[in-house]
C-alpha cells in the first residue's frame, strides 16, 4: 500500500480550524505561500478577535517526524533569544506561553508576517549590512550550543545520504558506479578540508543562511526560516552568500567580513571548509529530494529530479567539487 502523503489532511479549513485552535481567528482567507519542506500560509486574522494580530499572518505547518518537539522549540528558544537583542529575525507568536501548537495530528507556529525583497548581493555596502547582522547572530548563537539539534557535519551531510540513495536504489544502474565513485572521492575530499581547517568552533547557526531567507527592507536585512538551524562552523552561514568566481568571491566575502568582524571574530582556518561545505550541501540536497519523492508537490515542482540527465549532472558537479577542494581556499587580505 502507497504511503499516505504527508500532508493530505491539510485542507484550508483545517489550517484554519488550526489556527482558531491557538487563538488567531482567520476572516477565511488564506495564501499558499512557496515552501516544499514544510507548508507555509498566509492567513488573513479577524483584528477585532486578536489583539497581537495585524492584517495577516504566517502559519508553518511542520512535515511530520522531521524534528522532535524539543528541536522545534529550542529553533523557537534561539530566534526568540535573537529578537531579545535587537537582531531582525521573524521568530514566532507566543499565544498563552507556546510558541508551538497542536491540531489534528500536525504541528504548526505561528510568526508576523514580514515583507521585504532579495538582497542586491552585487552592492558591497549590502554585503557589509549582511555581515554586521551574520556576526551579530554569531555571538549571540557562539554562548552555548544546541542541545537537542544536530549538526552540519560530514555524517549528516555527506555519508548518510549518500548511503540512503544507495539502498534505495535511485542512481540509474549503468551510472551507479560512475557516482559512487565521485560521491566517495568527493568525501575523502571534504574529509581532507576539515583535516586541514583542523579543530574550528561550532556554534548555533541559521544553518540555511541564503539570499532566499534574507528579506531587504529601506531599514535593512531580516533573517527569516531558521527551520535548518544547528551546530557548525560559521562559514556555513557565509559561503551561501557568495556567488561568482574566485575573484568574486573573495571581494564579496571581504565586504561580508568587514561588517561581520565588528561583532564576531571569523578563524580564517574556516576557509578550507568552504568547498567542502557546498559539496556537502550538494549531496544533501540530492537525498533531500529522494527522500520527499512520496509528497506529491516534490514530482510536480522538481519534474527534472531522478532523470537520466539530473545524475549525470551530478556526477560532472562533484568532480568540479573534487577539482576545487584540491585548489588553495579563498585568502583574506
Amino acid at each position: 500500500m502507497p504511503a499516505v502523503p504527508p500532508y493530505s489532511g491539510l485542507t484550508p479549513d483545517a489550517v484554519l480550524d488550526a489556527l482558531a485552535s491557538a487563538g488567531f481567528a482567520g476572516d477565511g482567507r488564506l495564501l499558499a505561500l512557496n515552501s516544499y519542506e514544510n507548508r507555509v500560509y498566509q492567513v488573513w486574522l479577524e483584528a477585532e478577535e486578536t489583539p497581537n494580530s495585524s492584517a495577516s499572518v504566517v502559519a508553518k505547518f511542520y512535515r511530520p517526524a522531521r524534528w522532535t518537539d524539543a528541536q522545534i522549540l529550542e529553533e523557537h528558544a534561539f530566534t526568540l533569544e535573537l529578537v531579545e537583542r535587537e537582531i531582525p529575525v521573524v521568530a514566532p507568536l507566543e499565544e498563552n506561553g507556546e510558541t508551538l501548537h497542536r491540531f489534528g495530528g500536525f504541528r504548526f507556529a505561528v510568526f508576523p508576517r514580514r515583507g521585504g525583497r532579495t538582497p542586491e548581493l552585487e552592492d558591497r555596502k549590502t554585503l557589509e549590512w549582511i555581515g554586521r547582522f551574520v556576526g551579530r547572530i554569531h555571538a549571540v548563537g557562539a554562548t552555548r550550543p544546541f542541545a537537542e539539534r544536530p549538526a552540519v557535519d560530514i555524517e549528516s551531510f555527506g555519508r548518510e545520504p549518500r548511503d540512503w540513495l544507495l539502498a534505495h536504489d535511485f542512481i540509474p544502474r549503468d551510472l551507479l558506479d560512475a557516482w559512487k565513485s565521485a560521491v566517495d572521492l568527493a568525501l575523502a575530499c571534504v574529509a581532507r578540508s576539515y583535516e586541514r581547517a583542523g579543530e574550528v568552533r561550532a556554534l548555533r547557526l541559521h544553518g540555511d543562511c541564503h539570499a532566499g531567507n534574507v528579506l531587504w527592507t529601506d531599514e535593512g536585512p531580516h533573517f527569516v526560516d531558521f527551520d535548518d538551524c544547528r551546530n557548525g562552523p560559521a562559514i556555513q552561514d557565509l559561503w551561501m552568500l557568495l556567488s561568482g568566481d574566485r575573484a568574486s568571491m573573495t571581494r564579496q566575502l571581504a565586504d561580508i567580513l568587514s561588517g561581520y568582524e565588528d561583532f564576531h571574530e571569523f578563524d580564517p582556518r574556516e576557509l578550507h571548509l568552504l568547498e567542502a561545505l557546498r559539496t556537502l550541501r550538494l549531496i544533501h540536497y540530492s537525498a533531500w529530494l529522494a527522500r520527499r519523492w512520496d509528497d506529491p508537490a516534490f514530482p510536480a515542482a522538481f519534474p527534472w529530479f531522478n532523470t537520466q540527465r539530473y545524475w549525470q549532472d551530478r556526477i560532472l558537479e562533484l568532480k568540479e567539487q573534487i577539482a576545487l577542494m584540491d585548489e588553495a581556499p579563498l585568502a583574506l587580505t
